[in-house]
């Protein structure tokens, strides 16, 4: 993609953003329902509700942003704009360019604190997050001081490599992408170790390792995005800024696939244990047993008829056929 025009990579990476932006709102749909599932109000998880909520909302910002910065190259500025589409979509100052890096610096620094969080959660230790920590710090930084740069762009605007903005850039990726292999390959080996000990306990098929498979799955996926973002910053390809476009809704559908598992495999795994629970309970004579009245009958005479070879049986002072519903009478 070195070779490819700025408005035509411009008008590629919008096509590729309207579709993964679809799919990332059919995927915030599937998170909804599974937050919200047979659940009351006071019993979904609010926090990470809040967090799906402003991945879809910075998500739509961007892809809005895509929209109007189309219109503004293509139709709006066509011929007013200095050298044309091409320079416009190039310019690192122009307005909806600092907006939609503005959106992709807090939709990536909102995703990896996220993934910091669930360390901290799945490890309950604060030495394990201090280094995921430290590179969170070091994505706001970088990703800020990069936006700050290229709105400062007054020498080359049309360049977005020029030296004083692209390592702040490839700082951000770098940390980005460090910060995303080590906190999943933490999650990953927490699970695993976890599975590694309950599997010793119980003969019913696992229910936690289908979530290692998908935390790898959203690893490998913004893994490979990050680093084919890299390898264009360092060989000055124009397919950066495709890449930076589809990030956005890259980082939603990553969170939502990993969250939507977790939730329904934790359902399962929570009927499955109390389903267990409740049978080994049973075995052990541990269940409420709730005693039976014994069941009397008072028969007091009993004749056959050979006349009309018929019998009847009395209970109290009430003759029934041999036979009859009443037979049992609980007392």
């Amino acid at each position: 993609m070195a070779d490819l025009p700025a408005d035509t990579s411009a008008l590629m990476s919008a096509v590729l953003e309207s579709i993964l932006y679809g799919f990332s709102v059919l995927m915030f749909i599937g998170t909804i329902w599974a937050l919200t599932y047979k659940r009351r109000m006071r019993d979904i998880n609010h926090p990470i509700a809040v967090v799906a909520v402003l991945l879809l909302l910075t998500s739509t910002a961007n892809m809005v942003v895509t929209i109007v910065r189309i219109e503004n190259g293509l139709v709006k500025y066509r011929d007013t704009w200095p050298n044309g589409p091409a320079a416009f979509f190039t310019d690192v100052t122009e307005e909806t360019y600092l907006i939609k890096h503005a959106l992709y610096i807090f939709q990536t620094v909102l995703a990896d604190g996220v993934m910091v969080y669930r360390c901290y959660v799945l490890w309950q230790s604060v030495r394990v997050i201090i280094l995921p920590i430290l590179l969170w710090c070091s994505i706001i930084v970088t990703g800020i001081r990069a936006v700050y740069g290229n709105s400062q762009a007054t020498t080359n605007p049309g360049n977005v490599f020029a030296a004083d903005v692209e390592k702040w850039i490839m700082a951000f990726i770098v940390s980005t992408l460090a910060a995303n292999l080590l906190c999943s390959g933490l999650l990953v080996y927490r699970v695993w170790k976890i599975e590694c000990r309950v599997s010793k306990l119980r003969a019913s098929k696992s229910t936690i390792m289908p979530i290692v498979r998908v935390l790898v799955d959203a690893a490998v996926l913004y893994s490979v995005m990050l680093f084919a973002f890299l390898i264009c910053f360092i060989t000055a390809s124009s397919g950066e800024s495709v890449l930076s476009d589809m990030a956005v809704p890259v980082i939603s559908i990553t969170f939502y696939m990993v969250l939507i598992r977790i939730t329904i495999n934790s359902r399962h795994y929570l009927a499955t244990a109390s389903t267990r629970r409740t049978t080994e309970e049973m075995e052990q004579g541990n269940v409420q047993q709730y005693p039976m009245n014994p069941l009397r009958v008072h028969i007091s005479q009993f004749t056959l008829d050979d006349s009309t070879s018929s019998s009847s049986y009395k209970v109290g002072n009430e003759d029934r056929p041999f036979g009859s519903t009443g037979i049992a009478e609980e007392s």
